[in-house]
C-alpha cells in the first residue's frame, strides 16, 4: 500500500496496486468467517480483473512516451505533459483507469464484493480495508485519472454519469444499511455511502469539494475503522454480529456503549466531530457546480442518522431482555488504549481541522487548476 502511494512510475504503481491484494486475500481466506473462501475469491477477482485493463492502458501510454533509445517510459511526470491524443483513444484510456479505480472505491454498481469482504474478514482485515484500501480507488482518481485525462474527466456527459453513480451510491448504500440485521454489514454498506460523498467532491471539482473529499477519506478511515474495532470487541464476547442478539447492553457495558455512541455520531457527521467537516465541505463545494445533485446527496446525511441511531437504539438502549447479555464484560484497559488515539483524532479534526486543511490546500488547488487548464482545449473528433 505504501508503494501505491509513493510510486511515480505507472508500471511500478500497477505492480504495487496488484501485489497489495495478495496479503488481504490471505487475511480474509485464512482468518475470516464461515464464508471466507467465497469472500476472498470474490474480493480478489473483482479487484484484479478490471485492473488488467488499466495495465493495457499503462503499457499503451508508456509506448507513446518512448525515450530517445526507444524504451517505453512510464514516468508519471512525463505523462502529465504528453501531447493531446484523439478523443476516442483518450476516452478508452480513461475508461480503463476508471473501471480499475471504481471497483476499488467501490462505486455503485461495482460494490458487491465489499460487504462480503468486510463481513467475512477478521477485525484487523476490516480495519485495513476501511481505513486504507478503499481510499486507493479515490486516490487513483485524484492522482492519475483526472490529471492524465482532464478533457475526458471534465466532459459534461462523462462527469454527469460519474456524479449520478456517486449519488446513487450515497442513497443506495444508506438505504441498504438501514435494513441490515448484521451490524458489521451495516457498517460495510455505510462505507459505500460515505465513499459516494468522496466521488461527489472529486468530480464537482472546486477547491472546497476536493478538500472535503480528502477530509472524508481521512475521517471515514478513522470513524469506520473504529466502528469495526468496536464490532470486533463485542463479537469476541458474544460471538454474534446480529443486532437482534443484543438490546439494552448499555446497562452492562457502559464504557463500550459511550464509545460506540460517540464514534457512531462522528460517522453520522455530528458537528464537533471529524465526520462533519468533510461532508460539509463536500456539500458546500459541490453546491457551486451541481446544486441539484448536492441537494439530493444531502438526504444521505439524514439516512445515515436513521440507520446509525436506529442500530444504536436496538443494540444499546432497548430493554435488556436476554439473560446472557447480563454477563458481558466491558472494555478492558488494552482495548481502551487501542481506541483512545482514534477518539482523540475524532475530536481534534472535528474541533480544529485547520492545520490539516491548510496542509492539503495547495495540492487541492493545484489539482483543480491542472484539470481545469487541461480540459479547456477541446479536441476534435479527428484528433487535431
Amino acid at each position: 500500500m505504501i508503494g501505491v502511494f509513493l510510486a511515480r512510475d505507472l508500471f511500478l504503481f500497477y505492480v504495487m496496486w496488484e501485489v497489495m491484494l495478495i496479503p488481504m486475500y490471505f487475511i480474509i481466506g485464512v482468518w475470516g468467517g464461515e464464508r471466507r473462501i467465497y469472500a476472498s475469491l470474490k474480493f480478489f477477482i473483482y479487484t484484479f480483473l478490471p485492473s488488467l485493463l488499466m495495465l493495457v492502458a499503462i503499457i499503451y501510454l508508456g509506448l507513446q512516451m518512448k525515450t530517445a533509445g526507444g524504451t517505453p517510459d512510464f514516468s508519471y511526470d512525463r505523462m502529465l505533459s504528453m501531447a493531446t491524443m484523439p478523443v476516442k483513444t483518450t476516452l478508452l484510456l480513461f475508461s480503463a483507469f476508471f473501471l480499475a479505480f471504481a471497483v476499488k472505491v467501490p462505486i455503485f454498481p461495482f460494490h458487491t464484493w465489499l460487504p462480503d469482504a468486510h463481513v467475512e474478514a477478521p477485525t484487523a482485515g476490516s480495519v485495513i480495508l476501511a481505513g486504507i484500501m478503499l481510499k486507493m480507488g479515490t486516490f487513483g482518481f485524484l492522482r492519475f485519472a483526472l490529471p492524465l485525462f482532464p478533457g475526458v474527466a471534465m466532459d459534461p456527459k462523462v462527469r454527469m454519469i460519474i456524479l449520478v453513480l456517486a449519488l446513487i451510491g450515497i442513497i443506495y448504500g444508506a438505504l441498504v444499511a438501514m435494513v441490515q440485521p448484521d451490524f458489521k454489514k451495516l457498517v460495510a454498506y455505510s462505507s459505500v455511502s460515505h465513499l459516494g460523498f468522496v466521488m461527489l467532491g472529486i468530480f464537482a471539482l472546486t477547491l472546497q469539494s476536493v478538500q472535503g473529499a480528502l477530509m472524508v477519506m481521512i475521517n471515514h478511515g478513522i470513524s469506520t475503522g473504529a466502528l469495526f474495532l468496536l464490532v470486533g470487541i463485542i463479537y469476541e464476547r458474544k460471538h454474534s454480529r446480529l443486532i437482534d442478539s443484543y438490546g439494552g447492553i448499555a446497562r452492562v457495558v457502559p464504557l463500550f456503549a459511550a464509545i460506540l455512541t460517540f464514534v457512531s455520531l462522528s460517522s453520522i457527521g455530528l458537528p464537533g466531530t471529524n465526520g462533519f467537516v468533510g461532508e460539509f465541505l463536500v456539500l458546500i463545494g459541490s453546491f457551486r457546480t451541481y446544486p441539484g445533485l448536492t441537494i439530493i446527496a444531502t438526504t444521505g446525511v439524514i439516512f445515515a442518522a436513521v440507520y446509525m441511531l436506529w442500530a444504536l437504539q436496538r443494540i444499546l438502549f432497548n430493554p435488556l431482555d436476554k439473560p446472557d447479555n447480563e454477563h458481558l464484560t466491558d472494555i478492558n484497559k488494552r482495548e481502551f488504549a487501542l481506541l483512545l488515539p482514534l477518539i482523540a483524532v475524532i475530536i481534534w479534526l472535528g474541533v480544529y481541522p485547520a492545520p490539516v486543511l491548510r496542509r492539503m490546500e495547495g495540492s487541492a488547488q493545484l489539482l483543480v487548476n491542472r484539470v481545469e487548464r487541461g480540459s479547456i482545449p477541446r479536441v476534435s473528433e479527428g484528433g487535431r
